[in-house]
């Protein structure tokens, strides 16, 4: 298997620390609002890449953290602006759910641990505190910073030199020796809720942001670990400066680091400022949770994908020719001695293009000529022939997550998709009755009358069956 290693601006080989495991982090949602579509894209990019990792033969363990602890938080607690007098925890735990919610909802596999910034205090205060003996961060005000001027590898990641990057702007500078130096320990401010604040050897306060990555995924994975993931907008300057920490505190950290890219709206970066936004719920409501997934996953994920009006019928139009198969796949092996016995193995081709940086279009190129070969064995009638494609065709869209036959998406239907099912099958009876009464005229109009709105009726032994004709 091979991945393209950012920090490397290459592609290598996959090389686990322990043979046949895989400890991969990745950084998670920092709950101050509702999940956007970015969110739901980079969830599922590493979900994708769990799936396949375990394909492989490899035990995963897959660490997600919640940043439950946030400077835009404790803002709108001290503003009085969230709803109700709702506590700063109360809300980040509201959010939360959300995100799990829409997580749950696209088929994303729960992470093996999600950890929550505030139940790993005292591994950062740990961490910081090795920093400070080694003399790569200084305590001042009331603050921590990690000083940069002490680190010759800073900027390893983005091939950045310190005095060409913007300053870190994410705490007082009152105390900082250079504008580069970022904050691993905020001292509390007296507008910020008591309880918002933990003890430390340099006064009440709470943790940086960066350095919560550092202390969980250390607490989870140990001081080494293969894989650290996230958005391509987190390479700077969080995990720079992640890097920067964890190799100064004296660890190995990440071997390799994989970015998945972002997801544009109509050719233009989604952005509260622009009112482009779409929120996950919002999103999820557009079609079936099935579509959504296929749509934010068939791109290959270091790319950017854009979403515009015609996306999603794109990708039901896609799914339904996989859907349609299957349906019609298990209805002609029905009684057959064919029935079952497609083994469902991924085809070479399919297995070559996920194992080289995790190529799903190419694996989705896969899937639909299999599609289509199998869709032909049956017009010929060669059952054996679409019995094996119909095992690849499950093994395939099992391992991406697309399955429709899965129980999790035929329980996900849309009202509007069992609507037209009943009205379907209703004018299937008459049509059936109309035969039956050797009534071929009204037989044949009702059979046009369906293939006029696209569906096409196919009469066999099992009795006659509808599909969506794409």
């Amino acid at each position: 298997m091979r991945l393209y290693d950012t920090k490397a601006q290459a592609e290598a080989d996959f090389v686990p620390l322990v043979e046949g495991k895989v400890g991969m982090y990745v950084c998670g949602p920092t709950v101050q609002s509702s999940p956007h579509i970015g969110h739901l894209r980079s969830a599922l990019v590493y979900d994708l890449w769990r799936r396949w990792f375990t394909y492989r033969g490899y035990d995963v363990t897959l660490v997600r953290n919640v940043t439950d602890i946030d400077d835009k938080i404790l803002a709108a607690v001290s503003a009085g602006s969230i709803p109700g007098g709702e506590q700063w925890w109360a809300l980040a735990y509201r959010y939360e759910l959300e995100f799990t919610a829409g997580y749950t909802r696209l088929g994303i596999l729960p992470p093996t641990y999600e950890p929550r910034a505030t139940a790993s205090i005292g591994e950062m205060r740990e961490i910081i505190q090795r920093l400070i003996d080694s003399g790569h961060a200084y305590a001042a005000a009331g603050d921590v910073y990690f000083d940069t001027a002490s680190w010759p590898n800073y900027g390893e990641l983005t091939r950045q030199k310190p005095e060409n990057m913007e300053a870190a702007g994410d705490a007082d500078p009152r105390g900082k020796r250079a504008a580069q130096d970022f904050a691993l320990w905020k001292g509390r401010k007296d507008d910020e809720p008591t309880d918002a604040s933990w003890p430390s050897p340099w006064g009440e306060g709470r943790p940086g942001w960066h350095i919560e990555c550092s202390a969980m995924s250390r607490r989870y994975l140990g001081p080494a670990f293969d894989i650290h993931g996230g958005g391509l907008d987190l390479r700077f300057p969080h995990h720079e400066n992640e890097i920067a920490q964890s190799t100064a505190a004296g660890d190995p950290f990440a071997s390799y680091w994989v970015h998945n890219g972002l997801v544009n709206v109509e050719g233009q970066k989604m952005s509260k400022s622009l009112g482009n936004s779409i929120f996950a719920a919002e999103f999820l409501e557009l079609a079936r949770p099935i579509v959504v997934r296929y749509f934010l996953g068939a791109a290959h994920y270091r790319s950017t994908i854009d979403y515009h009006d015609g996306s999603l019928a794109e990708a039901e139009a896609a799914l339904d020719r996989i859907e349609v198969f299957l349906t019609r796949a298990d209805r002609r092996l029905a009684g057959t001695k064919f029935a079952g016995s497609g083994v469902e193995l991924i085809p070479e081709a399919f297995g070559a293009a996920m194992d080289d940086d995790l190529g799903v279009p190419q694996a989705l190129g896969v899937l639909h000529e299999t599609v289509r070969a199998g869709n032909a064995a049956l017009d010929n009638g060669d059952l054996a022939a679409v019995a094996s494609a119909r095992g690849e065709v499950l093994a395939m869209s099992e391992v991406l997550g697309i399955n429709p036959l899965s129980p999790q998406w035929k329980a996900d239907s849309a009202p509007a998709d069992r609507a037209l099912g009943q009205l379907v099958e209703t004018l299937i009876a008459d049509r059936n009755a109309a035969r039956a009464a050797k009534d071929f005229a009204a037989a044949d109009r009702i059979r046009d009358e369906l293939a006029a709105a696209g569906i096409a009726v196919e009469d066999g032994p099992t009795g006659s069956h509808w599909s969506i004709d794409s």
